[in-house]
């Protein structure tokens, strides 16, 4: 009987050994608790439930332990969460290792209300995933309801009031709409000022003479001595704007937009204009040779195509014609011996 008694007694000691879940805690000590700051609260009052953990390392050298603390919902057993801190780590003493959580709880159930049993767990985190829970002790609260004296008689509901209008209340509306209006002012200023930068500005209008300003054109371009500075092109291409200018400026004849062959067929109905048709052929083929197939003519025949053009203007003269060869002005540097054409 004795030997079956310690056989037993082994048995148990090597069972308990063979199925703790987590010898390396049964031999360290893993202390919780849970405790608020009161015991008795009014309906809607608020109270903080404290939660700790303390761990001694002191038993276990080199263990790896994480906690998790309990995941209250927002709302269990006649309690409602308003707020929850984060899991603060207070640090470690003496080889010891502290944790700390608080919750404010508020309960709007009059009557002794218990704060249940809360779930600790300890994880190993070692290759083999041990771990162990532990429970607080349950916290009985009461919350009373607010004190009514049933002796007095009840008062009468109220009347709605009026609350005066103050415009401090609705500053910040007011700042905002005048800031509004302010930036959709400026932005249809600035809209307004740029469409008004993309407007072309109109061509200053010339009150200058189309004849006079023609003739002050061509002795300016005469003067300047453009082909005996060698750049013959661009004399011939001014030379032929000016008077395709004059012609629409004088009779509305598109003379810019027109080949020489155009603008020959289209000036028969000038009658005035026609008359000098073969200096002008003469002077606009001269001129397409120079400016297209890089002619040089000669420097006689420069002088010949200012005069020709001077005489076109002349005839063309809105005032009375002058007289075949009388009252032309000669060019600048134009020989006075050349034959009229």
């Amino acid at each position: 009987m004795r030997r079956t008694t310690v056989k037993l007694i082994i048995l148990c000691v090597l069972l308990g050994y063979v199925l703790c879940p987590f010898r390396l805690l049964a031999q360290s000590p893993f202390e919780v608790k849970a405790r608020t700051d009161t015991d008795r609260i009014r309906i809607g009052e608020q109270l903080k439930l404290e939660l700790t953990a303390d761990l001694d390392l002191n038993s276990m050298p080199g263990a790896s332990l994480k906690v998790v603390f309990p995941n209250l919902p927002d709302s269990f057993a006649h309690w409602e969460v308003v707020d929850r801190t984060g899991l603060d780590t207070l640090g470690q003493t003496n080889g010891e290792k502290h944790f700390k959580q608080t919750l404010t709880l508020t309960s709007f159930d009059s009557g002794h209300w218990e704060i249940p049993p809360l779930k600790f767990e300890v994880y190993s985190t070692r290759t083999d995933g041990s771990y162990d829970s532990m429970f607080t002790q349950p916290i009985g609260i009461d919350v009373g309801t607010v004190t009514v004296d049933t002796t007095k008689a009840f008062k009468p509901i109220k009347s709605v009031r009026t609350v005066d209008w103050a415009w401090l209340d609705y500053w910040p509306y007011m700042a905002a709409g005048a800031g509004l209006v302010i930036v959709l002012f400026a932005l249809w200023w600035f809209l307004l000022r740029k469409r008004k930068k993309k407007e072309p500005a109109p061509e200053p209008v010339s009150l200058e003479p189309v004849y006079d300003r023609t003739i002050r054109l061509l002795k300016e371009l005469d003067t300047e001595k453009v082909w005996q500075q060698g750049n013959v092109k661009e004399y011939y291409s001014r030379l032929t704007d000016i008077l395709r200018t004059y012609f629409e400026e004088q009779f509305g004849i598109a003379a810019l937009e027109q080949t020489t062959a155009e603008l020959l067929q289209n000036i028969k109905p000038v009658t005035i204009l026609n008359q000098q048709r073969d200096k002008l052929r003469s002077l606009l083929s001269l001129a397409d040779l120079a400016k297209f197939a890089k002619l040089q003519p000669s420097p006689e025949e420069h002088v010949d195509s200012m005069h020709k053009a001077m005489e076109i203007v002349e005839w063309t003269k809105p005032a009375a014609r002058p007289a075949e060869g009388q009252g032309l002005p000669a060019p600048a540097n134009g020989s006075g011996n050349h034959t009229k054409q």
